[in-house]
């Protein structure tokens, strides 16, 4: 399947470059195939594309805007609903494509099981990579409802790829004991519990280093961001998330690759929920380019 077949889609603001010429490509990927609780996030980036448009391309946080990069927006894939393996193969081969053609994958979800086929492509090209994982789970079960490949289970699934070391979990509130044993007692990923307050500092040690960044939306209390499949209180404030981005701008890290996955529209009814999810696609859209400037 060829990415960037994509004429007939309506696209983000400001992110409709030619495929060809773009730095960073945008595309969604509706798949909530293993969801748990509640289903809906297929619907995220469709929801999304509408909404983006009440926001501005200019970022005064980051005093940086959407229309001096190019940013290709490739509309979703078209993904065999019903078959999982075949949808996770399908991820990864467009996901492939767009590293192989040196350009930067910001992938839309879906739920978070869709990561893992992106990180694979990723992390074949660059195999040292390191992993920000934003989330309300742990998301490191060894298997989940007797499947090894689930949304519970997608960072141990990456944990099994990259090992010790390499990843860094924040506002973390939710798991079994063994996942939190996992990682604080044995020490197998670096875990901050309910906050995101050391990020800065784990930024800063991973200094030249190439990294994968994750960011499951439902890391957002849910007084904020009630539209997510599995809403978890003690969550941190969208104020207190949008220090991540300067911090990111501010970096000599490498960032080679993104997502935003777990927005299920439908349980906020106000959008605003999708709006958040638009401005965190804006913000990081905005980082990854200024980073590929360094």
């Amino acid at each position: 399947m060829k990415v960037n077949n994509f004429s007939h889609i309506n696209t983000f603001m400001g992110m409709d470059s030619s495929y060809d010429e773009a730095d960073v490509v945008v595309y969604g990927v509706g798949f909530d195939g293993t969801t748990s609780n509640r289903p809906g996030t297929r619907f995220a980036s469709s929801s999304m594309r509408p909404e983006f448009y009440g926001l501005e391309t200019y970022s005064p946080m980051l005093d940086l805007d959407l229309e001096n990069f190019k940013i290709c927006d490739i509309g979703d894939l078209e993904l065999s609903i019903g078959d999982t393996k075949k949808v996770l193969d399908e991820i990864y081969e467009s996901t492939k494509e767009i590293v192989s053609d040196e350009k930067i994958p910001f992938m839309i979800g879906g739920e978070h099981l869709v990561t893992l086929p992106a990180f694979k492509a990723v992390y074949e090209k660059y195999e040292d990579v390191c992993v920000l994982h934003f989330d309300a789970h742990t998301d490191l079960r060894e298997e989940y409802n007797n499947n090894k490949n689930s949304h519970a289970t997608v960072i141990k699934r990456i944990w099994d790829l990259v090992g010790d070391n390499r990843i860094y979990q924040f506002g973390i509130r939710s798991g079994t004991k063994e996942e939190f044993d996992f990682s604080l007692k044995q020490n197998h990923t670096y875990m901050e519990v309910g906050s995101i307050d050391t990020f800065k500092d784990i930024v800063d040690s991973l200094n030249g280093k190439k990294v994968y960044l994750t960011i499951d939306l439902d890391v957002l209390d849910p007084s904020i961001f009630p539209g997510t499949g599995t809403p978890e209180p003690g969550g941190i404030t969208y104020r207190e998330f949008q220090n991540v981005f300067s911090i990111l701008k501010n970096s000599n890290i490498k960032l080679i690759g993104c997502d935003i996955v777990e927005l299920s529209p439908d349980y906020d009814n106000t959008n605003v929920s999708t709006v958040t999810a638009c401005k965190i696609l804006r913000e990081l859209s905005l980082v990854l380019c200024d980073n590929l400037n360094k």
